[in-house]
């Protein structure tokens, strides 16, 4: 390949790996910072509760169960009645009460049931947007295709990034500046580790 041909190809990557990560960098970039301060930055949860008694029939259900999701008539009660979707995963059973605990990205929210008399309660934590953001940042109790998306931002940014260098080097006798400041940025962070060590 020539290298003209090559180099409109390392710059055509370039260039659709920008478009593409854009957005992504920029959430990454702003959520960083507020992660590194997020001892600053005050949030207030919401915290919403529900205790309601289910009926004879709905709580028949859990009858005779140790293991499993909780049944499908539970989940469509508080789906129809208070609005609250459950996942399928596998609640904790014991003799006296079932639990589910579903953390999320910014919260958390749990139920219990009692088996001999059916109460529920419900407690869901809504700790704001910020939160919301840092954990997804981190991955943080979030789905397999939020996952998904990181290790998928990541191979761009990789691509990105080693596109990028290699403009660098066709361009570098035009800029003069162009190694020292790789040196800078690759020095600078080294040399703040040393110093914050001692």
């Amino acid at each position: 390949m020539k290298l003209s041909n090559l180099l409109g190809t390392v710059r055509q990557w370039h260039w659709i790996t920008s478009a593409l990560c854009l957005v992504g960098m920029l959430l990454f970039a702003v959520t960083g910072i507020t992660l590194n301060h997020a001892a600053d930055i005050k949030a207030t949860p919401v915290i919403t509760t529900l205790e309601v008694e289910l009926s004879e029939g709905i709580k028949q259900t859990l009858n005779n169960r140790d293991s499993g999701p909780l049944p499908q008539a539970v989940r469509q009660f508080l789906i129809n009645e208070h609005n609250i979707t459950t996942p399928k995963t596998d609640a904790e059973w014991d003799d006296y009460e079932v639990y589910l605990g579903m953390p999320k990205p910014g919260g958390d929210a749990w139920l219990s049931i009692e088996l001999d008399s059916g109460l529920l309660v419900y407690e869901n934590t809504d700790r704001g947007v910020i939160s919301y953001l840092n954990d997804l940042h981190k991955g943080r109790n979030t789905s397999t295709a939020w996952r998904w998306f990181i290790d998928f931002f990541s191979v761009l940014c990789i691509v990105f990034s080693i596109s990028g260098f290699w403009l660098l080097i066709r361009y570098a006798n035009q800029r003069p500046s162009t190694w020292p400041l790789v040196v800078a940025g690759a020095v600078f962070p080294v040399i703040i580790l040393i110093l914050s060590a001692h």
